[in-house]
């Protein structure tokens, strides 16, 4: 996996998703902003889709935002091999690595400031997958 995230969002998440890729590109991250591009109102399947099927092609993490977190995380666990994981705190995007092996973080735009968002992120993408007991969870996860 290289240092290359893919990130979306609806209207909802459009804010917070510029923030947090700037961000990203200060910490020497390739950011693959997959929109959408504009407060215009959007449906946020459509960018779940999106992040879902970039990050199952190259293997690289994923970022969604919607205005909770909650739809556009449905949308992209639609697609068999995609964990997100929609998280509120570090110690959860620390739990949804380790324990999940997560590859999608989801946000909620309208429920988070930016610094909590940073500090989540970061954890996410620094946080190693367990392995052990928690594989065969996962895998049980993907054969579903």
């Amino acid at each position: 996996m290289d240092r290359m995230i893919h990130i979306g969002s609806d209207h909802g998440g459009f804010d917070l998703k510029g923030k947090l890729s700037a961000a990203l590109v200060k910490k020497e991250w390739k950011v693959n902003d997959l929109g959408t591009f504009s407060e215009d109102s959007v449906d946020y399947p459509e960018y779940g889709e999106k992040v879902a099927r970039a990050v199952l092609k190259d293997g690289n993490f994923g970022i969604i935002i919607c205005g909770t977190g909650i739809g556009i995380s449905i949308a992209a666990n639609r697609f068999k091999g995609i964990r997100a994981a929609l998280c509120h705190c570090p110690e959860y995007a620390k739990l949804a690595r380790e324990h999940n092996d997560a590859n999608i973080l989801a946000l909620g735009g309208r429920f988070i400031g930016f610094k909590t968002a940073e500090e989540i992120t970061d954890i996410f993408l620094s946080t190693e997958f367990l392995g052990g007991r928690h594989k065969r969870r996962v895998d049980l996860l993907d054969n579903i």
